[in-house]
Formats: C-alpha cells, sequence, structure tokens
C-alpha cells in the first residue's frame, strides 16, 4: 500500500498538528521582555515604601496592602487599572501615573519575588 505525500500532510490530524506547531512558534516562551528586580527595587524603595514599607510587608496603616509575595500578574494588573483609571483610588492613581510599563513589570517582579507574611490559619 503506498500513500502519496498530498494524502498524509491532508490528513485531519496532521493539519492540526501543524497548525499548532506554527502557532506555538508564533508565542514568545516567557514575558518578551525580561523584568529588572533591581530596577524595580530601585523604584520601590523610592515611590512605593514610604507606604507599604521598605520591606512590602510594613505598610504604614493596616488598610494599605501588604506586597511582598503577591502574584507578579497580579500585581502588573492592579497597578496597570490604576494608571488608566479602572480602578479607582485617589493615592494609588497618583503614585501610578507617571510609572511606565517597564517600571510596572520591574515592581510587580521584584515584589513578587520577596517573602510575604500572610498565611492562613488553621
Amino acid at each position: 500500500m503506498t500513500t502519496t505525500m498530498t494524502n498524509t500532510i491532508l490528513r485531519p490530524g496532521h493539519l492540526l498538528a501543524l497548525g499548532t506547531l506554527f502557532l506555538l512558534a508564533a508565542v514568545p516562551a516567557g514575558d518578551a521582555r525580561a523584568a529588572d528586580v533591581a530596577a524595580g527595587q530601585a523604584k520601590a524603595d523610592a515611590v512605593c515604601a514610604a507606604c507599604h514599607g521598605k520591606d512590602g510587608n510594613t505598610p504604614i496603616d493596616p488598610s494599605y496592602p501588604r506586597l511582598a509575595g503577591q502574584y507578579r500578574d497580579y500585581l502588573q494588573r492592579a497597578l496597570l487599572d490604576y494608571k488608566g483609571g479602572a480602578r479607582k483610588n485617589a493615592i494609588m492613581s497618583g503614585q501610578a501615573a507617571p510609572l511606565t510599563r517597564a517600571d510596572i513589570e520591574n515592581l510587580a517582579a521584584y515584589y513578587a519575588g520577596l517573602p510575604g507574611t500572610m498565611s492562613v490559619k488553621r
């Protein structure tokens, strides 16, 4: 039994696999731009530490969140939402407004890499 090249390539399973390979090749493996944790720390020390604490775990007010150990994507989304106005807070909107996308990525990477003190009591 002989199979022609056309019959082999046009099988639905092969087309699906080929399409998947093309899609995977088009998607970058991870962030297109790696975050700079040192730059995130510098920005955190200059902008965030006054309210959230130098370690991200000691806010000056109990209503302010602890940032250390939070998920990176959560921190990025929160800062982008404050910057864009989707989240409303007079203090945070003002703090996030001048941040660049790189600043936000760097801050999120820095705080996500710190040990958090939040835990679930059982």
